[in-house]
């Protein structure tokens, strides 16, 4: 299941390559450039196995990038990443798919871990003023379903209803139907399969 979320953008590049605004990173040909507002989701429904795959810019969940120092940076990190631990209140999923968690996976150079060059990149000589922290958060989640046939969407309200910075979700989706990428907001929040 896990090599299927890992090729899943690739399958996709055809269906969301339209949805792609890519203009910070035109030289990478990158489809999920780092964009402050701007999430994506990875989604596969494969059997009675439900893996979400949530990618975010920091700042879209946390309010900053940069290395929390004060007590107030460090609670809200904190408050976040509980929050991102509980993936049943985040992500709306029909009850009667009985949809429970069997793990979860949380990254981000936020979280404590040696943060990434990417996240340390200051600018080294100062010549560049619009250099700053880039730092991301990645959410990793498998779920298992006792009756995935009644999982015919995922409601993403609640997603942004908690971090309400978060403007668009860039969904990319393999499920019973095939595969689809679909962009998601606060009012058109519910992604079927």
């Amino acid at each position: 299941m896990r090599r299927l979320l890992l090729v899943l953008p690739f399958a996709l590049l055809p269906l969301v390559a339209a949805h792609a605004h890519d203009e910070h990173d035109h030289a990478h040909g990158s489809l999920d450039p780092h964009e402050h507002g701007v999430a994506s989701i990875n989604a596969v429904l494969e059997g009675n196995a439900l893996e979400l795959e949530l990618d975010s810019p920091a700042m879209n969940l946390v309010g900053f990038e940069h290395a929390a120092s004060s007590d107030a940076d460090k609670a809200k990190v904190e408050s976040v990443r509980q929050q991102l631990e509980q993936p049943l209140t985040l992500f709306g999923l029909d009850k009667d798919a009985g949809c429970r968690e069997s793990a979860n996976e949380l990254k981000s150079p936020l979280f404590g871990k040696a943060p990434t060059a990417k996240a340390e990149s200051h600018g080294h000589d100062g010549s560049h003023e619009h250099e700053h922290q880039h730092s991301d958060i990645t959410a990793h989640y498998k779920l298992t379903c006792s009756s995935p046939e009644k999982l015919a969407q995922i409601d993403l309200a609640p997603l942004f209803k908690a971090f309400p910075t978060t403007h668009k979700i860039n969904v990319q989706l393999i499920g019973p139907n095939g595969q689809k990428g679909m962009e998601a907001n606060a009012s058109q929040a519910a992604v079927a399969f």
